[in-house]
This record gives structure tokens, sequence and C-alpha cells, in this order.
């Protein structure tokens, strides 16, 4: 083995008799490279993706989110919510009521989701500080009801924050029966505008924040709860603090992480990235042709040197074990260099921000979001390599045997 890694190193530096060969193995060697630097940048720009839109989401959706198991809403116990409260890592915690409806301001209209919150559900979000974009996050003053709503809720309703015109909710009544008065089957409320936020786009076009108890009286639930939002402790474990809540409620409430809250999302984004990942993986497959290509060159080359070892004793065996770690040797070279490319990118980009997001600087970030993970690296670097085998392994099998 130490013999034929011997003489496969020296194939792979050492001149060979036509220059065309040396350039076909440099090729070789840079195709690989530019195969795996892509797989390293395009896996650490879905993490960069990933890991920013969480950080997004995590302003807006609860640690924990309580709903009921049945229905739409439930009537909270106060002695069982009170102890959920109570359990170690909860440190605040947020009524809300949460529906559709049709909101109309002047001759315009949209559907949107409406959410009656609690007052300082702005610190509970962390929205006046982080993505707060005009206005202020108030609800009410004295007996006049505020409402903040998504860039996008702003953008197709055409809301002017200096404006006077309120936003008209309508809803439809619950239980109305009679349609000859389609009129009265409608429950009204209005808010005036206040502040607008920016989180991500389809949080923001479809989110209208009212206080908790005009909801409440709007959608008819008095008592009543859509949810019941948890905010925990940084340092909390939230399978521990999820566990315990469930257990303190039972089975009649669902209790749901900010991943199970957007369940459906996230397996998108992870599909996406992986589809990705077999994408270039495949277009890293045609790559290696190169060294398809490469090898039989250097076969060909060195028929000569086979003679030589075979008059010396060397097997078949031993022969296509050479040509088979020259190929080898030139997917970990390429692997090599393509990574440490790949991971000089992705710490440039992060720095440096290289890659700018158009707009000027309008939006969350101002550069694409990238993040490196170990695993990415591993699994990056152990496709080159089988890749690399199976392409040497074709033309050191059939050529080997020929020059025979």
């Amino acid at each position: 083995m130490k013999l034929a890694f011997y003489i496969a190193r020296r194939y792979l530096v050492s001149k060979k008799s036509a220059n065309i060969v040396n350039l076909i193995s440099a090729i070789s060697v840079a195709g690989v490279a530019v195969g795996a630097m892509a797989l390293i940048v395009v896996l650490s720009t879905f993490n960069g993706i990933d890991v920013f839109i969480e950080g997004m989401l995590s302003n807006f959706d609860p640690a924990l989110k309580i709903t009921a198991a049945k229905g739409k809403s439930f009537v909270p116990d106060e002695k069982t919510f009170e102890a959920v409260t109570q359990v170690p890592g909860v440190i605040d915690y947020a009524e809300v009521v949460e529906e559709n409806a049709l909101l109309q301001y002047e001759d315009r209209q949209k559907y949107a989701v409406v959410k009656g919150v609690p007052d300082g559900y702005d610190n509970f979000s962390g929205l006046r500080d982080t993505f707060l974009l005009e206005g202020r996050f108030v609800l009410n003053e004295g007996s006049q009801n505020y409402a903040v709503m998504g860039h996008g809720v702003k953008n197709d309703l055409s809301i002017g924050l200096s404006f006077v015109s309120p936003i008209r909710i309508y809803v439809p009544k619950k239980d109305f029966t009679n349609r000859m008065s389609p009129e009265q089957a409608l429950n009204r409320a209005y808010v005036f505008p206040a502040g607008v936020f920016s989180i991500e786009q389809e949080i923001d076009s479809k989110y209208l924040l009212v206080p908790l108890k005009m909801a409440q009286s709007l959608f008819e639930m008095e008592g009543r709860l859509s949810a019941f939002e948890l905010k925990l402790d940084e340092s909390a474990d939230v399978a521990t603090v999820k566990e315990q809540v469930q257990a303190i409620l039972g089975d009649d409430f669902v209790v749901k992480d900010r991943y199970e809250q957007h369940e459906l999302f996230y397996q998108v984004m992870r599909s996406e990235k992986w589809a990705g990942f077999l994408i270039l993986s495949f277009i890293l497959v045609i790559a290696s042709f190169n060294l398809l290509g490469s090898l039989t060159m250097i076969i060909i080359d060195k028929k000569n040197d086979i003679r030589i070892l075979e008059s010396m004793g060397a097997d078949s065996q031993l022969i296509r074990r050479i040509f088979l770690i020259e190929g080898w040797l030139v997917s970990f070279s390429g692997a090599a260099v393509g990574l440490v490319m790949g991971i000089v990118l992705v710490w440039a980009q992060k720095t440096f921000g290289l890659l700018k997001l158009p707009g000027g600087g309008s939006f969350a970030l101002q550069a694409y979001p990238v993040d490196l993970q170990f695993f990415d690296v591993l699994a990056t670097f152990a496709v080159v390599l089988a890749i690399g085998f199976f392409a040497a392994w074709y033309p050191v099998k059939s050529l080997s045997a020929k020059l025979q």
C-alpha cells in the first residue's frame, strides 16, 4: 500500500511526457475544487437564510404557544394557567385573540389576521426595539383604540400614519340566521393606525395588532382566548419547559414551540437546502468526467512505466491500486482546495458583507446572510471523495487491464 501511494503521489506531481496531460490533471483538480467550493457557499447561504428568518420569527412568535386541542378558542382556568406561569424558565405571558377579518381603509379592502394583544405586547415580543419601522407601538390612549400593522398591510391598503381616516374591521356575527338583513350580519369596529412593523413578508402582509378587549368584543369571545403565549428565559431549555407545561395542562391543550408553529415552513427550507445540495452534487458528478479523462491520459502516458513495474514483479492489483490512489489524490487535492476557498469566501461574506442585497439598505439585511456549519463541511468532503472514487474506479479497472 505504501509503494502504491508513493508511486501515485509521484505521478500526480511529476511532469508528464505531454503537456496536455498536465493541463488535463490541473483542470480535474480545479473542477473538483470549484464544485466543493460551490457546495460550501450554497449550503452556508441556505443556513444563513434559515438563521436570519428564525431570528425574525422569534421576535413575533412566542417561545411556546398554548392553544385548545379542539376548537379555536378556550376559557382559561385561572388556577391552571397561574401554575403554568410559575414553571421555571417562564418569565412572561400574553393572552391573545386571533381571527380573520375584512379590513377597509377608505375605498380599499383586504383580508387579514386581526390579533388582539394586551398592553405591553411590544416588550413581550420585542417589536418596539427591533422591527418597528414607523410610528409608535400604542394600542389605546384613553378611550381611543389604535392598531399596529405589518408593512405589507400598510402597502396593500395605502395607509398613512399621518392621515385621520380609521381602519374599519368587519367580521361575520356568530349564529346569525336573518338572511333578510345582510348588513346586520357583520360585527364592526374601527381603529386608527399608530405604527408599522416589518418582520417577514408572510407576517407583514397579513397581521394587524389591536387591543385585546376590542378583539374579544369584535369576535364575540368575551372571556375566551385563542392562544396563551409564553416568553422564556434565554437560558431555559425549551423542550423541558414545554414538557412541564403540557403535563400541567393535559390533553385538552396543545403546546407548540417556534419550530412546531411553522413546521411546514421549516420543512420546506430544509428541503430546499438539500435539494440544492443534490443538484450541485450532480453537477460535481459531471465535473468529475475531467477526472476520468485525466486518469485515462495518465494511464496511457505511463504505459512504459506499467511495463517496467510488471517486469519487476508488480501484479495487476498493484497497478490498479496505484492509479486508483492517483484518482483519490486528485479528488482529495481538489476537495481540500475547494473547502478552504469556500470557508474563506463564507468568512469574508460574513465579516465584510461582500455581496450586498439590492435596495440600498432598505431591508433588515444589507448583505446576503451566511452561516458555516461543520456538518456541511463534512458532508461536502465525503461526497467529493465518494464521487472521486467512482470516477477513478472505471478507467482504472478497464484501461489498466487492457495495458497488461
